[in-house]
């Protein structure tokens, strides 16, 4: 039988894919190809190559730096054993997530693993992680499926008054769902529709949100490891089509201090073949019952800056206790009601945005529910009340990044699956975050995170 290991290698293994996307980058007119991954900072990152050179790249990949997994958000590389000035690893790309960009003209972008030279996994890879993940939920017999609901503010990056970071000016006033908000971000909204679709992105709704210029464009439900992929994809397009309109649109948690957050809620649901079996309330529990029991130190992962926890606070919709409950929108995990007859049911957890890196986080999170599956863990009394109308019944959530941070490093089921290398380099870069954002003003955070998300 083959390890977890080796079936993660055997995946990656390129196929008859490969061939169709030199077609098509020819026809297409592409001349960079973008090798795209996302840090433990959070920040997507990569490098380029030429389409003349794109054959030959797909099989060495593009020499990196491995101190890369040790650069926090402001590009301070930290101190991490292993991930210094010595030592390489390639940006291997998957030719099955080869997507011409809409936003930029002979441009194409593919998501990479970060592999050892002579092919093999690298243990600090966060693809990879996710990709061990699933493997380990297959063999006991599941998959999951996954979506993110990712918020944004859209506007325009003017300097600030005070001679700080850039400040972010939103596109419009408009209110929750009002009308003006979809005329107003119209032509913005339309290319950025077209250019998800054109990725394979099928745009599920999308809708004006509660603070000024702050949308929400979500994307069809996919396999774990696709999910995670159509989430980098899906920040680049948000980013880019702002960019080539003259504006500039954020997923950072709370760009602005004193305006609404940005979630990336996450939605999942567990199969087993055809079957959903969340539809069965006892594995649904279990499941629910795992996340809850890790959620402190998920936390960490699914809300990975400093600026999450500006959000994360009672009666603003993002979650702020530890709880679940049918439709509570103020519970960590909300059990959704199914959409017409389906009878489908899926999981929304509420503490996730887009600072986090999505395949730490996704991976995480399938670590939290089959250790609940596997431990038969009870979930507890559904919350049907506003948590916070009923103090002290149920615990709060991490209320900074450093008290996350602390519930992850004592989380043994979460170190583990991440691994020494993993989480020594996670926690020397968000700690480092915690450090520099310390005693800084509420402008100065928002306007790095408005940068880097």
């Amino acid at each position: 039988m083959m390890t977890v290991r080796q079936r993660v290698t055997k995946i990656q293994q390129p196929g008859p894919a490969v061939q169709r996307l030199l077609e098509r980058a020819e026809i297409e007119g592409v001349e960079l190809v973008r090798f795209l991954y996302a840090d433990h900072g959070g920040v997507i990152r990569g490098k380029a190559t030429s389409r003349a050179r794109l054959a030959e790249r797909l099989g060495s990949g593009i020499g990196h730096t491995v101190a890369m997994l040790a650069m926090n958000m402001l590009d301070q590389l930290q101190q991490v054993e292993h991930l210094g000035p010595v030592g390489e690893v390639r940006l291997v790309p998957d030719p099955e997530t080869f997507v011409p960009l809409p936003y930029s003209p002979g441009a194409a972008a593919m998501v990479a693993d970060l592999r050892l030279p002579d092919g093999s996994p690298w243990a600090a890879c966060p693809r990879t992680f996710l990709k061990e993940a699933v493997a380990e939920l297959e063999q006991a017999g599941y998959t999951l499926v996954a979506a993110f609901e990712p918020e944004f503010t859209l506007g325009r990056r003017l300097p600030s008054p005070e001679g700080g970071p850039d400040r972010l000016v939103p596109l419009d006033d408009s209110l929750c769902y009002a009308g003006t908000g979809f005329d107003t971000a119209h032509d913005y909204t339309v290319r950025l529709v077209h250019a998800l679709e054109a990725q394979g992105l099928r745009v599920e709704h999308c809708h004006p949100e509660l603070g000024p210029g702050q949308q929400e464009v979500s994307i069809r439900h996919a396999p774990a490891l696709r999910a995670a992929d159509n989430h980098v994809l899906y920040r680049e397009t948000v980013r880019g089509v702002a960019l080539r309109m003259a504006m500039w649109a954020s997923l950072a948690p709370k760009p602005i201090p004193d305006q609404a957050g940005n979630g990336a809620h996450l939605h999942l649901s567990l199969w087993q073949g055809s079957v959903n079996v969340f539809a069965d309330e006892q594995v649904r529990g279990w499941f629910i019952g795992g996340l809850l029991a890790h959620l402190p130190a998920l936390t960490a992962l699914t809300c990975g800056s400093v600026n999450s926890f500006r959000r994360l606070a009672p009666r603003m919709w993002s979650s702020a206790y530890i709880c679940h409950g049918p439709d509570n929108r103020e519970a960590a995990v909300r059990v959704c009601s199914p959409l017409g007859e389906s009878g489908e049911i899926n999981l929304e957890l509420k503490p996730s945005d887009s600072s986090a890196n999505p395949y730490l986080s996704l991976g995480a999170v399938i670590h939290a529910g089959l250790d609940g599956i596997r431990r038969r863990l009870d979930p507890g009394e559904a919350a049907t009340v506003d948590p916070d109308t009923v103090p002290g019944r149920y615990p709060r959530l991490p209320a900074s990044l450093p008290e996350a941070l602390d519930a992850l490093e004592a989380d043994e089921v979460l170190m583990a699956a991440l691994g020494p290398l993993r989480a020594q380099a996670y926690l020397a870069v968000k700690r480092s975050e915690a450090v520099a954002f310390a005693g800084q003003n509420a402008a100065y955070e928002c306007g790095q995170h408005l940068r880097a998300f």
